[in-house]
């Protein structure tokens, strides 16, 4: 295949992996957000645009996205003691009940989905659970994505996902939604170079008010999202 062409086919799978109609249940979390726009005044635009900002460099940028960096990195040196303690490190640092559920449930639809793409995908982490991004991180290397562009798509792709949630939850207008997600694309290079410059000692996921919520929204008395 000619290198144009290789190049356009990684481009169109990432864009397929970032997307929101992905089956993997992304669109029904709202990490947060939902107890935030109830509990915390984030209930108009500015205020949502924000707390997302915030969050994408405060909570994804510093945990998520530094694990994506360093867990493609490894699944294209073939290490899988390395991915096995990234799992770990994902499955050990989420601070709440809500924030389990979500990464185990869309790791485990994402290896699901991989099945039907990748014939080994099945055993890459035998039968314990997977965070999310860990196998995100596998299929944006399968797709011969470098480590910066399968981390672009990673944070637009949950970028996707929060604006729609704030949409829904504040509630927010079309128009709203696109100007929070185009501040949040302008936003999100940065964060990936920030997340790619990681050590494991500075990795963190260390987000006290965020987690607070997340618990407050398990027991919230009317809501739309699972987290």
């Amino acid at each position: 295949m000619p290198e144009n062409e290789a190049s356009a086919s990684s481009l169109l799978q990432l864009i397929w992996l970032a997307s929101p109609a992905l089956p993997v249940g992304g669109f029904s979390y709202s990490e947060g957000l939902e107890a935030a726009v109830e509990l915390a005044g984030v209930n108009t635009e500015q205020a949502a645009a924000d707390w997302l900002a915030d969050q994408l460099h405060l909570s994804l940028a510093r945990g998520d996205l530094a694990v994506v960096a360093q867990a493609m990195a490894a699944w294209q040196a073939g290490d899988r003691e390395r991915i096995a303690q990234l799992n770990a490190w994902i499955l050990h640092t989420r601070e709440s009940a809500e924030f389990v559920l979500q990464t185990v449930q869309m790791g485990h639809s994402f290896v699901e989905w991989l099945k039907l793409h990748h014939a080994d995908a099945a055993g890459i982490f035998g039968n314990g659970p997977v965070g999310y991004p860990l196998a995100f991180a596998f299929a944006a290397q399968r797709a011969g994505a470098t480590v910066r562009d399968g981390c672009l798509a990673f944070a637009f792709g949950w970028a996707e996902n929060m604006v729609g949630a704030a949409v829904k939850a504040v509630p927010l207008g079309q128009s709203a939604g696109q100007r929070m997600l185009g501040r949040l694309a302008a936003e999100i290079p940065d964060a990936v170079q920030r997340a790619m410059a990681l050590s494991d000692d500075e990795r963190q996921a260390f987000s006290p008010m965020l987690a607070v919520l997340s618990a407050q929204h398990e027991t919230q008395y009317s809501r739309l999202f699972r987290s």
